[in-house]
């Protein structure tokens, strides 16, 4: 039933003229589905109070409560059309009201972590797109079909969420940003492996899968007491993003999976002078894939002791500084990394090696990120100590990857058995750190095991050879002639 809830939620979306992609559907799903979350949220609170004769102080003013202005329902339980708002005044009300009321919230908030503070953050960042209040009115009348109160309906419309992530991943050119392979992310928690009690950060968290996939992973791996899953609510998953629409889904997605109020800061992460970093602000594990491509400011490349534009570059400073020592860190970057010879990249490898120990490169063919061209490799590092041998992995699925044939958990099945010893074989070898030249400090993805692929000709010889060929089609052009005569 859900599945068809969203599918239809889509359609309508599509009829409005401010909502033209993928991502504008999620963003407009996303703040509504947010508040029927929060409606029900407070109904659970609300309940529980009532067990044992106190009264709950709701979040919202009653006029702002779903059941009030989304769904108000008649004695049958039916929506009451007699006072649902709907057309010209529906619109009026949610952006003359509504959102100003929720926006609000950031500044009445006691702290960053509140769900309060998530509310102000979500409607301070986003617009309401919808501008027909009867198709709002569809909308919402749909909206409220969906449950958030078991755990299976949780799971069910979490799954339903992810979906929507990834076709908005793949939507565009930038997918990458929003959407990482869940089974590279699953591949990479398995070589990882948190624990409870341990805090978990990604600072470029885009829809947040690194932390949903962990918090899965967690959930599944013993059996829980309520201190621990007190734990995973409140003391285990922290995430920074840059950008506000990546901000609101990352939050939703987190809800979904069971996270009442993510510990996600809406900001630029690079922004943060790394001499201010203090022990108490690192993290046990950090699971990444930042943006790559990017460009900062000089201002913000001020903040880092290897200056360079390029963002990942930054975001892989900020990762080695933001681990604790003995902190475990797993982190995709574009392959080009391990051999550029620029001064940035040669540092920036010098500096990895000397302070963690890279212990493993996972080399991903290309097509693993949908929508996105380059070639990438996942660093698996450990800090503290300097890296004297590196077990590298060459992911070969032995078929083209796209849109209908993606990355799947059995593809990376070797790779987690293998990486477990470090056993060398046909797709893996060991890289020796005393093998490594002391200048270039270059880590370049070299099968051992595979012959060489051809070297690339030299441009000028490829050139002559075409200016012969060109000499030689004109004499027996000019042979042909002469015969003709």
């Amino acid at each position: 039933m859900y599945e068809q809830v969203f599918r239809n939620i889509d359609d309508i979306l599509r009829k409005e003229a401010g909502c033209t992609t993928e991502l504008d559907y999620t963003e407009q799903s996303s703040w509504i589905l947010f508040l029927k979350y929060l409606d029900g949220l407070e109904q659970d609170k609300a309940d529980a109070e009532a067990l044992v004769g106190k009264d709950y102080n709701y979040i919202l003013e009653q006029e702002f409560r779903w059941s009030v202005w989304a769904a108000p329902k008649n004695a049958k339980g039916e929506i009451d059309y007699n006072k649902a708002l709907t057309g010209p005044d529906f619109i009026e009300f949610v952006d003359g009201k509504l959102f100003p009321y929720l926006k609000g919230f950031k500044q009445r908030a006691t702290g960053p972590n509140t769900i309060e503070y998530k509310i102000g953050e979500i409607f301070g960042e986003i617009k309401n797109k919808i501008t027909s209040g009867y198709n709002l009115r569809e909308i919402a009348n749909l909206v409220d079909q969906l449950q958030f109160r078991s755990q299976v309906d949780k799971h069910e419309l979490s799954h339903l969420y992810e979906a929507k992530i990834k076709n908005m991943g793949n939507a565009g050119r930038n997918g990458g940003e929003y959407y990482t392979p869940r089974p590279l992310i699953r591949a990479m928690i398995q070589v990882i492996q948190p624990t409870i009690g341990e805090k978990i950060y990604d600072g470029a968290v885009g829809s947040a899968g690194f932390l949903c996939e962990s918090h899965d992973h967690l959930l599944a791996s013993k059996k829980l007491t309520t201190k621990d899953l007190k734990t995973l609510q409140e003391k285990t998953f922290y995430g920074k993003e840059k950008k506000s629409l990546a901000y609101v889904i990352a939050i939703m997605n987190m809800i979904l999976h069971g996270i009442e109020a993510p510990n996600i800061i809406h900001t630029n992460t690079l922004t943060e002078n790394l001499a201010d970093i203090q022990d108490k602000d690192r993290f046990d594990i950090i699971l990444a894939n930042p943006p790559f491509g990017g460009k900062e400011r000089p201002e913000v490349q001020q903040n880092f002791p290897i200056k360079t534009g390029e963002t990942a570059y930054l975001f892989l400073q900020h990762f080695i500084k933001m681990l604790k020592a003995g902190g475990r860190a797993g982190v995709v970057i574009k392959n080009t990394f391990l051999s550029n010879t620029d001064n940035a990249s040669v540092s920036l490898r010098k500096l990895l090696l000397e302070s963690c120990n890279l212990h493993t490169v996972l080399d991903c063919p290309g097509g693993t990120f949908l929508g996105a061209g380059v070639k990438t490799v996942v660093l698996f590092f450990e800090k503290g100590s300097p890296t004297k041998k590196t077990w590298y992995y060459q992911l070969d699925p032995g078929r083209n990857m796209g849109k209908t044939n993606p990355l799947n958990d059995a593809d990376l099945a070797e790779f987690i058995e293998l990486q477990k010893s470090f056993a060398v074989g046909e797709s893996s070898w060991m890289l020796k750190m005393k093998d490594v030249d002391q200048t270039t400090f270059d880590l370049s993805t070299k099968n051992p095991h595979k012959k060489a692929e051809a070297a690339l000709r030299d441009p000028n010889e490829i050139l002559e050879e075409m200016k012969a060929l060109d000499k030689e089609s004109a004499e027996i052009l000019k042979s042909i002639k002469a015969l003709l005569k």
